[in-house]
């Protein structure tokens, strides 16, 4: 099987599954990119409700004359985030920077010789081709050397703000929270993605909960529209280099 005819056979294949995609980016030509609806997060495919450890249930107790009761997280309410539906605001502020440099080398050599002498070598000579030496049956040197090197130099910045709703409070108090926004620019949209996890007293007075305050925080930043698609390979070369070992 030729590699020519292995490449259209695997273009046939793929045809059926890519045809849903380009039949809608062909019917949206000259238009803008639609923004997604406003939908309840927990009603998405793939939604899974948190499990986390929990510690044991405190049960309220109250004593006379007191309006402090046990396991409270304080004393008076405040308007800050708290409840499945509730809304609060997401500072995401990353900055990171990686630099990493590796170098390995390895060698190795080796010496081997086989021969036979005295009674061994002249029983060995009178069988040996012409100019053969019993002492030197065999001989040879081995060696390998390998060097390695790779680096790696990263550099990542975003620094802006997201409303998040709260989808869920796990039985510590702990709230799981889930916020996406969306912004049409011309024919690019920008889409800004944050879920996670947070403590009540880490959401500050105002409202607002810093992005490295997030336990098991997902952030995810990115576009769709015609910038994005220049920037992106082809489908076919994205196949090619899944496909092609070297």
């Amino acid at each position: 099987m030729t590699a020519r005819f292995r490449l259209v056979a695997l273009a046939f294949v793929l045809l059926p599954l890519a045809n849903c995609s380009v039949a809608d980016r062909l019917a949206n030509v000259g238009e803008t990119p639609s923004l997604s609806a406003i939908e309840n997060p927990t009603s998405q495919p793939g939604y899974r409700p948190v499990s986390m450890p929990m510690p044991e249930p405190v049960v309220a107790t109250y004593s006379p004359n007191s309006l402090w009761r046990s396991g409270a997280r304080s004393f008076f309410r405040d308007q800050r985030a708290r409840h499945v539906g509730d809304i609060v605001t997401v500072a995401v502020s990353i900055a990171d920077e990686a630099r990493i440099a590796n170098q390995t080398t390895r060698s190795r050599s080796g010496s081997e010789t086989l021969g036979g002498s005295g009674m061994v070598g002249t029983q060995l000579a009178s069988v040996l081709p012409q100019g053969a030496t019993p002492g030197a049956i065999v001989d040879y040197d081995t060696g390998s050397q390998a060097t390695g090197a790779g680096s790696v130099n990263r550099s990542e910045e975003l620094v802006t703000t997201v409303a998040a709703v709260v989808t869920q409070v796990l039985p510590n108090g702990n709230l799981v929270i889930e916020g996406r926004q969306e912004v049409r620019v011309n024919f690019e949209v920008r889409e800004l993605i944050v879920a996670g996890v947070v403590r009540p007293e880490d959401i500050g007075a105002n409202n607002v909960i810093d992005s490295s305050k997030i336990a098991e925080a997902r952030i995810a930043y990115g576009g769709r529209g015609q910038i994005t698609d220049v920037q992106q390979p082809r489908l076919g070369q994205q196949v090619l280099d899944i496909v092609l070992p070297f």
